[in-house]
């Protein structure tokens, strides 16, 4: 919409100050000598809107949200490896769910009809998928719908933006006693998994997220220098975390004798992801009598080598 202000300059005469304002757009804003001028000015630029808003909406019929889901999983993942893994199925659920409409007939009660529909499934350990994570499944599509705007020029708004979000649970404190952690680093010790052992035991002596220790490859570890270096992190600024003597002394381990060439230090059997520790998680954590504790709780246990040595 244009507004036009009649404004005296300092040589005494008047000028036609025009601005036009777009939602979610930087206003245009020009000054004239002539009113007519002003509003010849601010009609032109609304016609320049109408054609560009229809040229989107043109764009936005030709592709559907698969289309762009697909697009986003072949070009835009491959450049977040630490967190396409969990990402991808992610947005896989979205393409079943939403995938055959068309982007311009996708409105936010569709969006919310499924972001309800994924609260309702039942996960591994019984339980329904928790408001958290679907959350996560919103920020997942909602960045999918951003590049499509901004770099791909299909929409010209992100309708997840209109999606409330879950309001999450307040978090909750949680600590190990030393007996309660001995069991628990017996009983992953014990799995059947090799590699949740010294994962749990780096989460205790280094208070690192599961995600960011998944996602460690060899490059980001000096084992001279003893430290591990984490560059996508929950608030995004890299930082160092210094490795314990027993955290240390497995990763010295695993890297003489890394069984595949993979570059993540946890790596999946085929090596292409980090693996997959959810199950043996539950299982070690159950049979230590820990029923109910999280991983993300490991960080409220503060780790050192004494705690820790008879682990070794």
């Amino acid at each position: 919409m244009a507004s036009i202000q009649k404004r005296a300059s300092k040589d005494g005469k008047f000028r036609y100050r025009v601005q036009v304002r777009r939602k979610g757009q930087p206003p245009l804003t020009a000054t004239f000598a002539r009113k007519t001028d002003a509003q010849n000015w601010a009609e032109d630029r609304e016609t320049e809107f109408q054609q560009k808003r229809h040229f989107k909406y043109a764009e936005a019929k030709k592709h559907t949200v698969g289309e762009a889901i697909d697009r986003y999983i072949e070009t835009v993942l491959p450049r977040k490896p630490k967190s396409a893994y969990i990402q991808a199925p992610q947005l896989i659920r979205w393409r079943d769910e939403i995938g055959d409409i068309k982007l311009a007939d996708l409105i936010p009660p569709l969006i919310v009809a499924c972001r309800d529909r994924l609260t309702e499934d039942i996960v591994p350990g019984g339980k329904k998928r928790s408001l958290g994570t679907v959350n996560r499944y919103l920020a997942a599509l909602s960045h999918v719908f951003t590049v499509a705007m901004k770099e791909w020029g299909w929409i010209d708004s992100n309708p997840v933006l209109a999606v409330a979000k879950f309001k999450e649970p307040t978090g909750r404190t949680r600590y190990l006693s030393d007996e309660e952690r001995s069991l628990l680093l017996k009983a992953c010790k014990n799995s059947k998994n090799l590699h949740l052992f010294p994962i749990v035991v780096i989460a205790i002596a280094t208070g690192m997220r599961k995600q960011e220790i998944l996602s460690l490859t060899w490059d980001n570890i000096d084992l001279e220098r003893r430290i591990a270096y984490i560059f996508e992190t929950k608030n995004s600024e890299p930082r160092g975390v210094p490795l314990a003597n027993l955290a240390l002394k497995l990763l010295r381990k695993f890297r003489q004798h890394r069984s595949n060439a993979s570059n993540y230090v946890f790596p999946s059997l085929n090596g292409d992801r980090p693996i997959d520790i959810r199950s043996a998680w539950e299982v070690a954590r159950n049979r230590s009598g820990l029923k109910g504790f999280r991983f993300h709780d490991l960080r409220h246990t503060t780790g050192s080598y004494l705690a820790m040595n008879g682990a070794s």
